[in-house]
């Protein structure tokens, strides 16, 4: 008896509206997004309860191709905020299983594109390893989406993560990586907790040089969604008000 041939392992983007009133899924992603999304039978997502609140939200433009309860999901193993410590790669590996077998494997995250600022990396890796063919489909990056409407350099950029909570390190956190951008003439990208989102604000604010650009892109896809970047000094001027519920994506720039 012949192996079957392997599946592949399919990065299918998500909307960026997660925890708040949401969009239509048409408007976000494509038509031919979601027609693959809604073939796929199997998955790996961060939460099942919302990769199936997801994939509702699909099968009301494209049908499912079995029914939403025979779908197969097995979610990431938790890890750390932003690290894989404690997670053996054989687990990673055990993931991939249904693409092995033959069979088409969907990878989900909570938000956007997986594998971007999101522990789906760990199974692509994994995937690479095992010889199997990675897809990526296009959709929404709020952090590229929040880059271009910086308007800072776009040739040049890092994306750092989360920055530390306790004031004094996250300020001097601040001061380094305004110091390197002033160095590199490089974009430095980060993000928050979204009820972290004002304190960070406000510690940019008192942490970074007058010069400096800062860019701040708040619910970026949603209604009422906003992207703005000044200067620290006229930021001071007039500081502003970011929501403690819609995900934000922070960049500054040093002159």
């Amino acid at each position: 008896m012949s192996t079957p041939a392997p599946g592949r392992l399919l990065l299918v983007p998500n909307a960026l509206d997660h925890g708040n009133d949401p969009a239509p899924i048409e408007s976000i992603l494509a038509l031919g997004v979601l027609e693959q999304a809604a073939r796929l039978q199997h998955w790996v997502v961060e939460d099942a309860r919302s990769a199936r609140a997801f994939l509702k939200r699909v099968a009301a433009v494209a049908p499912l191709a079995v029914p939403l309860q025979a779908v197969a999901m097995t979610e990431l193993p938790r890890a750390r905020k932003g690290s894989r410590e404690g997670i053996e790669p054989a687990q990673w590996q055990a993931l991939l299983q249904p693409a092995l077998a033959g069979h088409d494997l969907g990878l989900l995250s909570e938000a956007g594109l997986p594998a971007v600022a999101d522990p789906g990396a760990a199974v692509v890796e994994a995937a690479h390893a095992a010889g199997l063919t990675v897809v990526p489909l296009a959709g929404p990056s709020a952090l590229v989406l929040a880059l271009a409407a910086s308007g800072l350099n776009g040739q040049s950029f890092a994306f750092v993560g989360y920055l530390p909570q306790e004031a004094e390190l996250r300020s001097k956190r601040l001061r380094e990586l305004e110091a390197l951008s002033r160095q590199q003439r490089q974009t430095q990208l980060f993000i928050e907790t979204p009820y972290r989102n004002p304190a960070l604000a406000a510690a940019l604010l008192a942490s970074l040089q007058p010069a400096t650009r800062l860019s701040i892109s708040c619910g970026l896809t949603l209604e009422g969604g906003w992207s703005r970047c000044l200067t620290v000094a006229q930021w001071r001027r007039a500081p502003p008000v970011v929501s403690d519920r819609m995900p934000a994506v922070f960049a500054l720039l040093a002159a």
